[in-house]
């Protein structure tokens, strides 16, 4: 099986807009409101979805409730943990309209958006890929020419598709529920998402993956806002909550519940990336 994809680190991300700025931390909102409320997938498995008993888990989600732990603990108080519906074209808007105070989804870490936000550490990589039906002629990269190919608005790769092969013909769709219905109704030829995201679809509905990368480097990512250098506590409340679960074991434990062996989406974990992920928790 080829990778098609786009090389993805998953990340807690932290945003900031310039020229924006509010009269309260992100802390300080919590504390106040006694809500912390992240955005989310609901079709992304196994990052955020709905189960089949109306449940909205996932792996990013289960990283966020570290997270919020963590915020409790912070500020020694109860949090509610709130859930809202997000997806690439919205993610950002949430944020800046602080409408929530982290994405946990499947957002690539990219120089452009580096602009205009910062990233925690990276959790997760993986590479893009296509998803065809059985049969298709498509092979990889150098036979999507005049086909159309069906990607999520707002996704790296759809910008990537885009600019790099302008031969094929994109088509954007809300959300990969979706994008992935278009393609098993013929509507399009291949969509294109993470490997990740596209293994565990091609588990389920025993669809072919294919495809090399259209980029390097671009990770996915848990967001959250801050507006001003003092955010930085912020920032590092996310940090820590993701190197104590790496010292302790705990990320260890989500990642085999979501891609172990007995998972719905078996994805081990290399030891090169398990290398990676230790060498970003920083000494006490």
């Amino acid at each position: 099986m080829k990778r098609f994809g786009i090389f993805l680190m998953v990340t807690l991300f932290v945003v900031s807009v310039a020229g924006i700025c509010r009269a309260e931390t992100t802390l300080e909102k919590i504390k106040r409101t006694g809500v912390f409320t992240v955005g989310t997938r609901s079709g992304s498995p196994p990052f955020g979805y709905i189960n089949k008993q109306n449940e909205w888990v996932g792996f990013s989600i289960d990283l966020a409730r570290l997270v919020h732990k963590n915020i409790e603990k912070k500020l020694g108080q109860t949090v509610k943990f709130e859930l809202k519906e997000s997806a690439p074209a919205t993610r950002i808007p949430l944020l800046t309209s602080m409408a929530v105070d982290l994405i946990a989804g499947t957002m690539t870490i990219t120089r452009p958006r580096r602009e205009s936000v910062d990233f925690s550490l990276t959790f997760f990589a993986t590479g893009a890929q296509f998803i065809v039906r059985k049969g298709s002629p498509i092979k990889g990269v150098k036979d999507i020419a005049g086909k159309r190919i069906g990607a999520q608005q707002g996704s790296t790769n759809e910008r990537e598709l885009r600019a790099r092969y302008p031969q094929a013909t994109l088509v954007v769709f809300p959300d990969q529920p979706a994008a992935f219905t278009a393609m098993t109704q013929g509507r399009v030829d291949a969509y294109t998402n993470d490997g990740i995201q596209l293994w565990g679809l091609s588990i389920r509905h025993r669809t072919p993956m294919i495809g090399k990368s259209l980029a390097s480097g671009t990770p996915m990512s848990l967001t959250v806002w801050p507006c001003a250098k003092n955010e930085s506590d912020f920032r590092l409340v996310v940090d820590i909550a993701l190197m104590e679960s790496l010292e302790g074991g705990e990320y260890f434990k989500i990642y085999d519940k979501w891609f172990g062996p007995k998972s719905e989406v078996p994805y081990p974990l290399s030891a090169e990336a398990r290398t990676f992920l230790m060498l970003q928790v920083v000494p006490k």
